[in-house]
């Protein structure tokens, strides 16, 4: 039978249950069990598609084409597997089921109630994966905090499942923090008891407990906890801040708690943790010979959680480079032609990232015009790839109000324009061009060099594309379309022809990095970095 681990959260959000959750499957995932993760979020949006960044961070994008949480980031880059729509539920989805089911007369003229109805639905949602795939064990992680009132029915329905699965079948572990008083000079544990017991208010006793923490707990404070929380003291589990996310498994298989699950479970017949690749990343993240200042120019720059996957696709391309990459960021409303020489001057590479809107536009534009001109290594993504298309019809086809019908609905060059199939959708959500798709890449370009194949599958989120009735145009003036999909002819990907680095692409390759595959292209702009470094280091010597 298929084991249950819920993770919920106390105190204060953003503990990083998403990182635990993942750090728990990878440790079980390494002693060759089949594990899978999912996300359970409390809003009331059917998915994160429609929010802001500022709200909730970055949409992330499954194969599927499902817009979800950005922890199912974390969950395919820890375990290297790919997540789908399943994978993440709102309390939108579950009520919008509910209704659905209510109007059709499901129900059979009950009245349709939080209990059973809405819980009911919860449950059939969280047990849903184990009856379509085979795993071992399934981690559901709940969104919010224990004592928000949106997070209530999820605590009923996981108090249900946890009486019908039965104690073998099914744990909770419960992350908390034990803050820190300077002027005491002592950490404090009454803010995890006051939140073990909310939780316990609610029907549930954790089974072990995970505390955050900037200082080591010693055996007093777990002894404390563990009796005032009616836990084994072997069960409070100390999480220290760590150097880097992927630090977390290694701090969790010190604490043991892959162990203490199993035994709780009942799992004798198992093998030891295999992570030699995982502590190989980690030497080499560590101890990096080089380094090298990437830009990041975006209008999100203030909430880091906005560009979470292009942050951590750095780290990946950086280990792969046995390079530091220190991501500069920069917000495109900051960038002007008289400044972005000294925003760029310490830069060896840039990247303009995704995003909607008019807003920064002009200074992304202006950041691509100069490292074109510059021959600075430069990615585009999504956004970031329409925005190289205008800044070229400007400056080199003099196109001079060339711009994305997005922004303009009435430039004369509408070099990318609204999709044809979008054309006729008046609503918002999930309604773009969303999931992975084909794309052939043209011999002897720069990206089938860095990927090292002709064909290729990548993840999308887009309305607007490139318009071929300018293609020939731009072959023709050097920006080369150098990526097609093959079914529909869209261009997904663009890269000059004289130019060290420079690539842009429609499609999101942050979303397919995996700790020990990082993407080829990020992977290349780091390697273009590097080598743009160490010309310019050649260049000021014989000037000198």
């Amino acid at each position: 039978m298929t084991k249950h681990i819920f993770v919920t959260g106390g105190v204060t959000s953003s503990l990083g249950k998403g990182i635990i959750a993942s750090s728990i499957a990878k440790l079980l995932q390494a002693r060759g069990l089949r594990v899978t993760i999912q996300k359970f979020d409390p809003y009331i949006n059917v998915d994160p598609g429609t929010l802001n960044p500022y709200e909730h961070g970055e949409c992330y994008v499954t194969d599927d084409g499902a817009e979800t949480d950005l922890d199912l980031g974390h969950y395919e880059r820890f375990l290297g597997i790919n997540t789908s729509q399943a994978n993440n539920v709102t309390t939108g989805r579950i009520y919008q089921s509910v209704i659905d089911k209510e109007r059709k007369g499901e129900y059979l003229g009950k009245t349709v109630q939080v209990i059973p109805h809405i819980t009911d639905e919860i449950k059939r949602r969280m047990l849903l994966l184990g009856k379509t795939g085979n795993y071992d064990f399934i981690i559901t992680e709940l969104g919010g905090t224990v004592g928000d009132i949106e997070s209530l029915p999820y605590i009923e329905s996981v108090r249900q499942l946890k009486w019908e699965l039965g104690p073998t079948n099914s744990l909770v572990v419960h992350l908390t923090l034990i803050p820190y008083l300077s002027a005491a000079g002592e950490l404090k544990t009454k803010p995890t008891q006051h939140s073990v017991k909310e939780l316990s208010k609610n029907g549930i006793s954790p089974d072990i407990l995970v505390c955050r923490t900037e200082h080591s707990l010693s055996s007093e404070i777990k002894l404390k906890i563990a009796r005032f929380c009616n836990v084994e003291k072997r069960a409070v589990i100390e999480a220290r801040d760590a150097e880097s996310i992927y630090d977390v498994p290694i701090l969790m298989k010190n604490e043991k708690i892959d162990e203490i699950i199993l035994q709780q479970m009942r799992i004798s017949s198992f093998k030891n943790p295999e992570l030699s690749s995982w502590e190989g990343f980690l030497k080499r993240l560590k101890n990096p010979t080089r380094k090298v200042n990437i830009g990041l120019i975006g209008k999100y720059i203030e909430l880091k959680d906005a560009y979470k996957s292009i942050q951590e696709a750095f780290v990946h391309g950086s280990v792969n480079n046995d390079c530091k990459a220190n991501i500069v960021s920069i917000h495109s409303e900051s960038i002007k032609a008289s400044n972005v020489a000294e925003l760029f001057a310490n830069l060896d590479g840039i990247l303009v990232a995704p995003g909607f809107g008019n807003r920064g536009i002009e200074g992304k534009i202006e950041a691509i015009k100069y490292v074109r001109e510059n021959n600075i290594p430069f990615l585009g993504i999504c956004l970031g790839m329409q925005c190289a298309v205008v800044e070229f019809a400007r400056n080199v086809l003099n196109f001079e109000d060339a711009h994305s019908t997005e922004m303009d609905p009435e430039t004369s060059f509408p070099v990318i324009d609204l999709m044809d199939e979008q054309k006729s959708i008046t609503t918002k959500g999930g309604t773009m061009r969303l999931g992975s798709y084909e794309c052939k890449l043209q011999k002897g370009s720069k990206i089938k060099k860095a990927y090292k194949k002709e064909t290729i599958f990548e993840r999308h989120r887009h309305r607007y594309e490139f318009n071929n009735e300018f293609k020939d145009r731009f072959n023709e003036a050097g920006l080369i379309t150098t990526g097609i999909n093959t079914e529909s002819g869209l261009v997904e990907a663009v890269e000059l022809k004289k130019h060290p680095w420079f690539v842009a692409v429609q499609f999101h390759p942050e979303f397919r990095s995996r700790v020990t595959t990082a993407h080829p292209l990020f992977s290349g702009l780091i390697s273009a970095a590097i080598k743009h470094k160490l010309e310019a280091k050649t260049s000021k010597k014989e000037l000198k």
